[in-house]
């Protein structure tokens, strides 16, 4: 997976080998943000945007609101928290272009973006922007 200069990384670029699934890592995170942080765990949400559809289908859920791309976290706040999350062994792991066309407008317009190569990863990126709110 190639990563943009501009965009945030956390996790172990350098790690290889097994790793859960992306479904998986993401299930981690929902569960423990839900868990420790109920404030934000009850407004963060994962949109639906991937999958096969028609090309009506995909034609009508564009025409209400689903943005091609969308990061796989987003908690809305002041600023909002947007992470792509993908595998801690990225090299299984691929980066779309209209994920990086979202990921750059959103930073553009002042969120917290990253992309994050695991649970972990995208927890230690969620405290990092708690922190940032806090100051």
């Amino acid at each position: 997976m190639k990563v943009p200069s501009d965009i945030k990384v956390y996790g172990n670029m350098d790690f290889r080998g097994k790793c859960p699934s992306e479904s998986l890592e993401q299930v981690t995170f929902f569960a423990r943000l839900r868990r420790l942080h109920p404030k934000y765990g009850a407004i963060a949400l994962h949109p639906r945007n991937e999958g096969k559809r028609t090309h009506l289908q995909a034609a009508k859920e564009k025409s209400e609101g689903m943005t091609t791309g969308a990061t796989d976290i987003i908690i809305p706040s002041n600023p909002s928290f947007v992470c792509e999350l993908k595998r801690r062994d990225h090299t299984v792991s691929t980066l779309g272009q209209a994920q990086v066309v979202f990921m750059r407008a959103a930073q553009d317009a002042g969120c917290f973006v990253c992309i994050a190569l695991g649970a972990d990863a995208a927890w230690q990126a969620f405290e990092e922007w708690l922190d940032a709110k806090a100051q």
